[in-house]
């Protein structure tokens, strides 16, 4: 009970720091402040003010694993954005998690390294790390075998003008598709 208790209090010391008006407190402590609120606790008035994506992404993986000879195996393309579609798609009550997770880690990764992939804070560091263990979380579930070193395939498609055809849609979608492909991870066993 304590323990609840004091883990509650410290929980909602933090998100205050969080939010409060800087001050010398919040300055002081502002690392484990951050610490504790990114990625899970972050706050943000999207809620009051949402900014809808304008294009669509299709995130995918892929896993290396180097066999006892010595040679690399490199696994097939996952659509980790398809199994979490798919996953919400007959659910009446999904979860945020399930919607969102996947996508905003992958926003959260674009905004703090650009197009370089290329860490340049703690924070971007951290968000390279969240986006890399959601990726082998899935990939793991997906077939269980093992890998030692992860890839992303970003796909973004516009979304389609309204009211036009399908096949319009699919014909501007491969006209104007950007591919990125990150760097090969290495995977941690643990990760």
């Amino acid at each position: 009970m304590a323990l609840c208790l004091t883990t509650a209090l410290a929980h909602v010391g933090l998100v205050f720091l969080h939010v409060a008006p800087s001050n010398v407190v919040s300055q002081r402590f502002s690392a484990q402040v951050d610490a504790w609120i990114y990625p899970l606790f972050e706050q943000n008035w999207r809620l009051f003010a949402p900014d809808p994506d304008s294009v669509n992404r299709q995130i995918s993986a892929r896993t290396a694993h180097t066999a006892p000879d010595g040679s690399v195996r490199v696994s097939s393309w996952v659509d980790l954005t398809a199994v979490d579609a798919s996953a919400i798609e007959h659910n009446a009550f999904p979860s945020h998690t399930s919607q969102n997770m996947l996508r905003r880690s992958w926003t959260s990764y674009v905004e703090l390294h650009g197009g370089d992939d290329v860490p340049r804070s703690d924070r971007a560091v951290m968000m390279q790390r969240y986006l890399r263990n959601i990726a082998a979380d899935r990939m793991t579930e997906q077939d269980g075998k093992p890998f030692e070193n992860i890839q992303l395939r970003v796909v973004t498609l516009p979304v389609a003008a309204q009211g036009s055809t399908d096949r319009e849609h699919r014909a501007a979608a491969v006209k104007n598709a950007e591919t990125r492909l990150l760097p090969w991870w290495k995977v941690a066993p643990d990760a």
